[in-house]
C-alpha cells in the first residue's frame, strides 16, 4: 500500500500533471539560455563547435523546434484536453516526452559535437509527441481538428529535414526545416489566434462587445498562405510570394479591424495577443516589400519570429498557466505586465528600429536580445512557483 501511494505520489505531481506545466517552464528557462549563449556567440565571438550547418541555423532551429514546439507541446496537450474531453499525457508518460525534449535541448547547447544523440532524442520526441496529440482526436472523431494535427506532422517532418540535411542526405535540408518551421508555426498560430483571441477579448473586456470574424476571409486567408508557403520554400518564386505576402497582409489587417475594441489596451493579456498579430502582419508587409525594394528578408522573419511568436507565447502561457492552475486569469503579476512591455520593445528594437537606421544594426540587436531576456526572466520568477505547485483551488 505504501509503495503503491509513493507511486501515485510520483504520478501525480504537479508538475507533471498536465503538458503546460514542464514545457511552459521548460520553454521559457531554455529561452533565457540560449538567447544568451547567442548573444554572446553574436556579440563578443564566443566559440562553439558547428559542423556541416551555420551557427545562424543553429540558433534557429533552437528557437523553432526547441522553444517553439515545447510550447506548442504544453498548449496542445492541455487545449486538446479541453476539446476532446480526454486525458492527455500526464505522469510518467509526461515525464518522458519532457525529457526527450530536455536531452536534444542540453546537447545543442554544445553546437554540434552531439548532433547524432540530439538527433535520436529529438526525432523520438517528435514521434511520441504526434502519436500523444493524435490518440485522443481521432478516439472522439474530432476531424475538425486534423488542421491542427497536419501542422504538427509537418513540422516533424521539417525538424527531420534538418537532420537529413546536416548529415549530408538532404541538399538544402537545413533551409528547409528552419523556414518551413517559422512558417508552420505562424500558420498555427493565426489557425489558433482565429478561435481564441477574439473568445478572450470578447469576455474579457468588461463590456458586451461581438467582434467581426468572418469566413469569407478566412478561406482566401488559408489559400494565400499555403501558395505562399509552397512559392517561398519549393518554387523561389518571388514574385508570387510578395503578391501572397501582400494578400495576406490585406485580409489579417481586416481581420485586426474586427477583433479591435477599445477596452483591449487596459488589460496586457488582450493587448499582447493583438500586438502579436499586428507584428505577423508587419512581417506580411515587409516579406512583400523586399521584393519591391532592398529591405532584408531577415527583418521580416524576425517581425515573425521575435513579435509574432515571441509575444504571443509569452502572453499564453501566462493566461493559460494562471487558468488551468485555478488562479484569477484577469489578475496577473504586474511582472508580467511589464515583461510584455519589455518584450514588445525589444521587437521593436528588432524590427522597428533597423528599417530606420542601419547605422547601429548591431546595437538594435544587442539591446533586442537583452530584452528578450529580462522579459523571459520575468515570466519564470513569476511562474515557477505557479507551476510547480498544486492548483490555488485545490
Amino acid at each position: 500500500m505504501i509503495e503503491d501511494q509513493q507511486k501515485r505520489s510520483i504520478h501525480y505531481h504537479p508538475l507533471f500533471s498536465l503538458g503546460f506545466r514542464p514545457f511552459f517552464l521548460g520553454a521559457a528557462i531554455f529561452s533565457v539560455i540560449s538567447i544568451a549563449l547567442w548573444s554572446a556567440i553574436f556579440n563578443f565571438q564566443l566559440s562553439v563547435p558547428i559542423k556541416n550547418i551555420s551557427i545562424f541555423q543553429w540558433h534557429a532551429h533552437e528557437m523553432i523546434y526547441g522553444y517553439g514546439i515545447a510550447v506548442i507541446t504544453g498548449f496542445l496537450l492541455t487545449a486538446i484536453k479541453n476539446w476532446t474531453g480526454k486525458q492527455t499525457l500526464h505522469g510518467i508518460p509526461l515525464i518522458i516526452l519532457f525529457c526527450l525534449w530536455v536531452g536534444a535541448r542540453i546537447l545543442f547547447l554544445f553546437g554540434t559535437k552531439y548532433i547524432a544523440i540530439a538527433a535520436f532524442f529529438d526525432i523520438t520526441f517528435a514521434f511520441y509527441l504526434g502519436i500523444a496529440l493524435a490518440y485522443p482526436i481521432i478516439q472522439v472523431k474530432q476531424w475538425k481538428h486534423l488542421l491542427i494535427l497536419a501542422k504538427i506532422i509537418l513540422l516533424i517532418t521539417g525538424n527531420i529535414c534538418f537532420y537529413l540535411g546536416a548529415f549530408g542526405y538532404l541538399e538544402n535540408g537545413a533551409y528547409l526545416s528552419i523556414y518551413g518551421g517559422l512558417y508552420l508555426i505562424i500558420g498555427l498560430i493565426m489557425t489558433i489566434g482565429r478561435r481564441v483571441i477574439p473568445f478572450f477579448i470578447e469576455r474579457g473586456v468588461g463590456y458586451e462587445v461581438q467582434l467581426f470574424n468572418s469566413r469569407w476571409i478566412d478561406i482566401p486567408n488559408i489559400v494565400m498562405f499555403l501558395i505562399f508557403f509552397i512559392s517561398e520554400l519549393f518554387l523561389s518564386n518571388h514574385a508570387l510570394t510578395a503578391s501572397m505576402a501582400l494578400g495576406l497582409f490585406l485580409t489579417n489587417t481586416i481581420r485586426l479591424y474586427g477583433w479591435h475594441t477599445h477596452g483591449i489596451w487596459r488589460i496586457p493579456l488582450l493587448w499582447s495577443l493583438f500586438i502579436s498579430m499586428v507584428f505577423i502582419d508587419i512581417g506580411f508587409i515587409l516579406f512583400a516589400l523586399t521584393y519591391f525594394t532592398n529591405i532584408s528578408k531577415y527583418i521580416a522573419v524576425h517581425a515573425f519570429a521575435f513579435g509574432g511568436i515571441g509575444i504571443i507565447t509569452l502572453s499564453m502561457m501566462s493566461r493559460v498557466s494562471l487558468g488551468h492552475t485555478g488562479r484569477n486569469i484577469n489578475s496577473p503579476s504586474n511582472l508580467i505586465k511589464y515583461a510584455l512591455i519589455v518584450l514588445t520593445a525589444g521587437a521593436i528594437f528588432r524590427v522597428g528600429l533597423p528599417l530606420l537606421n542601419t547605422d547601429y544594426h548591431l546595437i538594435w540587436i544587442a539591446i533586442s536580445q537583452s530584452l528578450w531576456i529580462v522579459a523571459y526572466l520575468l515570466f519564470v520568477i513569476v511562474y515557477t512557483p505557479i507551476l510547480t505547485q498544486a492548483r490555488a483551488d485545490a
